[in-house]
């Protein structure tokens, strides 16, 4: 394929396994990034923060996320930055609090659902026409 692309395209095969070189190191970085670091900052940190505050689950799930969201961006951000490798057990222990937090978050809301929360039960009710 890419010797037929070489001769329509006008380009030659060094310039295109560049650009595959190319691609498969964004593959690799937003790979990282995705799992390896936003997901700590969403589910860990901002949605373990949510639920905490609202008191929608119990405060002690709550806290697996806070703790567990630092945890997967510090081993994430280990990992861009080559002091551990990808998979290796540091990395592996890291993730276990927000692995814990996401699983029970989604166990708990299927079994039981949100807990009533002071901040819905203190808004007025719409008046009815």
């Amino acid at each position: 394929m890419r010797q037929d692309l070489a001769g329509t395209a006008g380009a030659d095969a060094a310039s295109l396994v560049t650009v595959g070189r190319s691609l498969v190191a964004v593959h690799d970085w937003t790979f990282l990034l995705g799992p390896g670091w936003v997901v700590g900052v969403g589910n860990g940190l901002l949605l373990g923060y949510l639920m905490y505050r609202s008191g929608l689950v119990p405060q002690g799930m709550a806290m697996l996320g806070l703790i567990g969201g630092p945890l997967i961006i510090i081993s994430g951000t280990a990992v861009l930055f080559d002091v551990i490798e990808p998979g290796s057990s540091a990395q592996v222990i890291a993730t276990i609090p927000e692995f814990i937090w996401e699983l029970s978050l989604g166990i708990y809301l299927m079994v039981k659902g949100f807990k009533p929360s002071p901040i819905t039960e203190a808004l007025p009710v719409a008046a009815t026409v």
